[in-house]
């Protein structure tokens, strides 16, 4: 029988008694686990929208926003970033790539727009950027998820693979 305490090794399919075997008793957190990617993707997609809508009610002033000047600095080219990062990291293209780059543009609007008016974002006015900055980081990390291009086309999926085999990681992202 299976318990929280068991590991994705001890609950592989073929080893007796866990679920592998016919009938055999799954638990939440066996289900939870075997969801994981698919929770990362679906978090993926959902980053990776309000992003790429974000970055479009800046550029095209779409969605209740006010378009920015061409040329700006540094919005416009925040916009820019906020889009195309966004569009790619919705799809699962270069995922982490787009992450790292979405999340460096975060750090940066946080810590030049809002950080100075305040230490804490609830006080300035930062909890987006901060929330997308983490968010992205995090992305950075796992990879995409289920549900991505990438993966489709195979990139990324043979060496996501590789690199957790070393290191012994149990998520499969």
């Amino acid at each position: 029988m299976t318990d929280s305490n068991t590991t994705r090794a001890e609950n592989a399919p073929g080893t007796p008694g866990t679920l592998g075997t016919p009938g055999a008793p799954v638990n939440l957190i066996t289900r939870l686990n075997q969801a994981q990617p698919y929770a990362l993707g679906l978090f993926r997609i959902v980053v990776g929208l309000l992003f790429a809508c974000h970055g479009a009610s800046s550029l095209f002033g779409l969605l209740g926003g006010t378009a920015i000047p061409a040329g700006t600095w540094p919005g416009w080219y925040a916009a820019v970033i906020q889009l195309g990062a966004g569009v790619l990291v919705l799809a699962g293209l270069g995922t982490r790539s787009a992450a790292f780059l979405a999340s460096g543009s975060m750090a940066y609007a946080y810590f030049e727009v809002h950080q100075p008016q305040a230490l804490f974002p609830l006080q300035n006015g930062g909890e987006n950027a901060a929330m997308f900055c983490w968010a992205f980081a995090l992305l950075v990390f796992t990879g995409p998820g289920a549900l991505a291009l990438d993966r489709l086309f195979g990139a990324g999926e043979a060496t996501d693979a590789k690199a957790r085999e070393e290191r012994g990681a149990p998520v499969a992202a």
